[in-house]
């Protein structure tokens, strides 16, 4: 079988990168297409994958419009010599759904996200199927196939995941020095325009009262007052999993991290006006992650329940048994991903 996976956003290329490695072990053709995004080169470099880049990621509404018509057309013309039996892509991840429907081949889209309703309105009608988590909110009709997992479990699944603490070293810390991960987020997508997060003073405040229980660490995308920019660290993206298993909280807007987090047994907060069907089930059954919705309140609230938090000593063993729990609960999402799509084939 003939597969190509195009990789939307870099969170996609972990999504997928076990899958691609057992399929090609399996004997399938794997081929990779990729927008220019953040750090999506860097990872599929570090991963060792060939790859074709088919555009890059735009800014403004009508930039991303006039960049799509380029990429899927620099898609369409690696499909044509390709020539997959299907298509696969992550949230958001038109491109594959309008090439799949153009060159009559199935494609199959992995999403996570219930409020990007730009997205789900360009590429939902036009997919073959649209698989998600058994947790998402949404109901998308017959097309949907739900699965008992998160995209988090693809990659830091205890099967493909082994924590590393030499990245510890690296940053002057030993598995016994409590450190707190502040994580801030871009919010440049479409579907957050005219709402807002953490503000500027909420994260001061936060970095103030988090310092009192460990070394403050901050990955941002944006950039950072003088004041802040001190606590910024600099980790290749291929490591900041390994940081996370080690840290002792999250504290930000990242539903990503929040739940990558949660797999590996690290308790998180999560602020995002939205949410995510993900984060709520991490919260209501394995009490991993802590969801904050409203944003005239979630700077205040969020950071009351992360001091509360830290004052118990045990926070990381109980971390570990509720992942423990989680795990057992759910599947392995790359060998879900695998048994579909080769069953998928042969129908």
């Amino acid at each position: 079988m003939r597969i190509l996976f195009n990789m939307a956003h870099p969170g996609q290329i972990h999504l997928f990168k076990n899958a691609i490695r057992v399929l090609e072990e399996r004997g399938h053709a794997c081929r990779i297409t990729t927008v220019d995004k953040d750090v999506s080169l860097h990872l599929l470099k570090a991963y060792g994958f060939e790859y074709d880049v088919v555009g890059s990621a735009k800014p403004s509404l009508f930039s991303k419009a006039t960049e799509l018509l380029k990429i899927e057309y620099n898609l369409y013309r690696i499909a044509r010599k390709f020539k997959p039996d299907i298509l696969i892509g992550g949230v958001g991840n038109a491109y594959v759904a309008h090439v799949g429907k153009i060159i009559r081949k199935p494609s199959i889209v992995f999403d996570d996200t219930e409020h990007a309703k730009i997205e789900h309105t360009i590429t939902d009608p036009f997919a073959s199927v649209i698989c998600t988590p058994s947790c998402y909110r949404l109901d998308l009709g017959e097309k949907q196939v739900r699965y008992n997992g998160y995209h988090e479990l693809a990659y830091l699944h205890p099967d493909y995941f082994t924590p590393d603490p030499e990245i510890l070293s690296e940053l002057g810390l030993t598995e016994n020095d409590p450190f707190i991960i502040l994580r801030f987020v871009s919010w440049e997508a479409s579907h957050d325009k005219g709402h807002r997060t953490l503000t500027l003073e909420d994260k001061f405040t936060a970095v103030d009262k988090l310092k009192e229980y460990g070394r403050v660490l901050i990955t941002s995308e944006n950039e950072l007052p003088p004041e802040l920019e001190e606590y910024r660290i600099s980790v290749s993206p291929e490591k900041i999993h390994h940081l996370l298993y080690y840290a002792t909280l999250l504290y930000g807007d990242s539903s990503t991290m929040a739940s990558e987090c949660a797999v590996l047994g690290t308790h998180s907060i999560f602020c995002d006006y939205a949410g995510r069907g993900y984060t709520d089930e991490e919260e209501k059954l394995y009490d991993l992650v802590y969801n904050f919705y409203d944003e005239n309140t979630m700077g205040k609230d969020s950071l009351e329940k992360a001091l509360e938090l830290l004052q118990n000593p045990d926070l990381k063993e109980k971390g570990r048994q509720k992942r423990d729990v989680l795990l057992a609960d759910k599947i392995d999402v790359t060998k879900f991903m695998v048994e579909f799509v080769e069953n998928y084939s042969k129908k």
